[in-house]
C-alpha cells in the first residue's frame, strides 16, 4: 500500500518556515497530489523555533479512482521520511524529540548555527558543540544533505527558506518537478528574482552540481598595524610553538583595545609561564591556554569598550548586509543601553568611585539604579556621543575597573604560577578558572565572585599542599563547572559544601 510522504520542518522566526510549508503545499497541488499541512508555534526559543508538518500522498489524485488518502495532522515517532531544519540545533532538537529514524529519515539542513539564550548568557563558552550535533544528526537518520544555507542566502540576496526549498526539490524525496516549484515561488510574486536564485543555488548543490557553500570563519580579524606586527614577531620568537597563534591574536586584539605599551604587558605577563611550563618539562600547551585567556581578560568590556564596538564602521555594514538593505536604502539602528551605578564609576577614578560604590552599596542602588537610554546609533546626535565614549580609551588607564581588572589578573597568574610549580595538570586547572569572568556589570560581579570563593576554598588549599594533587584537580574542575552551569552561584555553594566534606573525611 503506499504511503503519504511525511515531512517534518523545524524552523525559528524570520526564517520562513511558514512560506516554506506554502510553497510545499502550492507544489503539491499543482502536481494533482493530495496534501495536508500543520504547525506547531514555539515559544523562547530563541527567536521562536516553530514545527510544521506536512504529509503529501505520492500518487495524484487523478489516478485513485475518486479515492481520498487520510492523512496525519501530527507525525508519528520513528515515521517521518523527510526532517528539514534552518538550523544545525533545530536539526538535531528534531532528531532528537524521536520524529527520526535511521532506518527511514532524510534530512536537509543548514549547518550554520543561530545560538540560544542560554549559549550566549552562560559564563564560559556556553555553545553546544557542532560535532556532537552532527553526531545525533547521524546516529539518527538515514541519510543527509548538510551545507550552509545562510551563506548560499546571502549570496542569493534572499531568505534562508527558498534554498531549502531548492535542496528539497533536488533531492528527490518528492515527486514534484523543480519547475513546479520555481512556477510557485513567481506565483506568490514576492522578492521573486531572489528567491528564484536562492532555489537554483539549492537544487544544484543537492544535485552535486557545484559545491556546497561551506560555512565561513565569524571569527573577525583583528587589524594588522606595524606596531602589533612587531610584537607578533616578538611572540613568535619567545613562546612555545602551540601558544604562538593564540599570543599572535591577543597582541593584536590587546594593541587595538588600548595600545601597543598594554600589548607588550601581555607578552611580559606570559613570559614567566612560559618559562616555568618549560622549566617543568611542559610542551608548551598550558602557555597557550593562559595566553587565549589573558587576552580576553585584559580586554575587558567596559563603557568604553562597548562603545567602541557600537561605532566601528563594520557593525553598520554587517547589519545592512543582515538585513538585506538596498545601497540607497535608509537604515535606522537603535542601541538600548542601561549602565547601572558600578558601569558609570567603572571610568571614573578609584579615589571618586570607591566612596560613589559604598554610598550605592549601602542604599541598595547597584541592584536597583540604572541611566535607562535609547541611542540611534548612526545618527548624528547617537553616534557622536557614543565616539566621544570610544575616545576615552587613553583614560582607560586611569579607571577604577582598570586597576580592579589588573589586581585581578596578577592574583589569577600568581596562583598559575604557584599551581604549576606542584605539577602542570594543575597549573591547567586553576588557568582555566579565569573562564569565570566576563562581561561587565552583574554579570562581571558574579563571575568575579565566584572565582574568589573557587580560590578561597580550593585554590589556596591546593597550593599550600593542604590536599592530594589528585584531590585537588578534581575539586576545582568540579567547582568550575558547578559556577558556569549556574552563574547565580547556588550549585556551586553545594559543590563546594560537598568538597568540604571530602576534605574532612580525606584529612581524618
Amino acid at each position: 500500500m503506499t504511503k503519504p510522504i511525511s515531512i517534518v520542518i523545524a524552523a525559528m522566526g524570520g526564517e520562513g518556515g511558514g512560506v516554506l510549508t506554502d510553497w510545499l503545499v502550492q507544489a503539491a497541488n499543482a502536481e494533482g497530489l493530495a496534501v495536508q499541512s500543520t504547525s506547531v508555534p514555539g515559544v523562547a526559543q530563541r527567536t521562536g523555533a516553530t514545527t510544521y508538518y506536512v504529509e503529501i500522498y505520492p500518487v495524484p489524485l487523478a489516478q485513485l479512482g475518486g479515492a481520498r488518502p487520510i492523512l496525519a495532522l501530527a507525525p508519528s515517532v520513528g515515521d517521518v521520511d523527510l526532517v528539514v531544519a534552518t538550523e544545525l540545533m533545530e536539526a538535531a532538537r528534531t532528531v532528537s524529540r524521536g520524529y527520526a529514524s535511521a532506518g527511514q529519515t532524510r534530512l536537509i539542513a543548514s549547518t550554520h548555527r543561530v545560538y540560544a539564550v542560554a549559549e550566549k548568557s552562560a559564563m564560559g563558552d556556553g555553545r553546544a558543540d557542532s560535532e556532537q550535533l552532527l553526531r545525533v544528526i547521524e546516529a539518527g537518520t538515514r541519510t543527509r544533505l548538510l551545507f550552509d544555507m545562510e551563506q548560499a542566502a546571502k549570496a542569493a540576496g534572499c531568505v534562508v527558506n527558498s534554498v531549502l526549498l531548492g535542496a528539497i526539490a533536488g533531492s528527490g524525496v518528492l515527486p514534484i518537478a523543480p519547475e513546479t516549484f520555481e512556477a510557485g515561488i513567481r506565483a506568490a510574486g514576492k522578492a521573486v528574482d531572489s528567491n528564484l536564485r536562492g532555489f537554483q543555488t539549492g537544487l544544484r548543490a543537492a544535485r552535486g552540481e557545484v559545491p556546497a557553500p561551506v560555512q565561513p570563519d565569524h571569527k573577525r580579524p583583528q587589524p594588522e598595524t606595524s606596531p602589533a606586527l612587531a610584537l607578533v614577531a616578538r611572540a613568535h620568537a619567545e613562546l612555545p610553538p602551540p601558544a604562538r597563534e593564540s599570543a599572535a591574536e591577543g597582541v593584536k586584539r590587546l594593541t587595538r583595545y588600548q595600545d601597543a605599551r598594554y600589548a607588550t604587558l601581555y607578552l611580559e605577563r606570559l613570559a614567566p609561564i612560559a618559562s616555568a611550563e618549560r622549566d617543568a618539562g611542559g610542551d608548551g600547551s598550558l602557555t597557550r591556554v593562559v595566553a587565549r585567556h589573558l587576552a580576553v581578560r585584559m580586554s575587558f568590556e567596559d563603557v568604553i569598550r562597548v562603545a567602541q564596538l557600537k561605532t566601528d564602521p563594520g557593525r553598520f555594514a554587517r547589519i545592512r548586509a543582515e538585513i538585506g538593505a538596498a545601497p540607497d536604502q535608509p537604515v535606522v539602528v537603535k542601541d538600548f543601553l542601561k549602565p547601572g551605578i558600578d558601569e558609570i564609576c567603572s571610568i571614573l577614578p578609584s579615589l571618586l568611585a570607591r566612596p560613589i560604590l559604598a554610598l550605592a552599596r549601602r542604599r541598595g542602588w547597584i541592584h536597583t539604579a540604572y541611566l535607562g537610554r535609547e541611542v540611534t546609533s548612526n545618527g548624528i546626535g547617537g553616534f557622536t556621543s557614543l565616539w566621544l565614549m570610544a575616545r576615552l580609551q587613553p583614560w582607560r588607564r586611569f579607571s577604577h575597573r582598570f586597576h580592579e581588572e589588573q589586581s585581578g589578573i596578577e592574583l589569577w597568574l600568581a596562583r598559575v604560577a604557584k599551581a604549576l610549580a606542584i605539577s602542570p595538570s594543575l597549573g591547567l586547572e586553576v588557568a582555566e578558572c579565569a573562564r569565570l569572568i566576563k562581561g561587565y556589570g552583574e554579570t562581571w560581579r558574579r563571575g568575579e565572585a565566584n572565582f574568589r570563593s573557587i580560590d578561597r576554598a580550593l585554590i589556596t588549599p591546593a597550593l599550600t599542599g593542604d590536599w592530594p594533587v589528585a584531590f585537588a584537580l578534581d575539586a576545582i574542575a568540579s567547582a568550575r563547572i558547578a559556577a558556569l552551569a549556574d552563574p547565580e552561584g547556588d550549585r556551586l555553594d553545594r559543590t563546594l559544601a560537598a568538597i568540604d566534606e571530602g576534605a574532612l573525611r580525606l584529612a581524618g
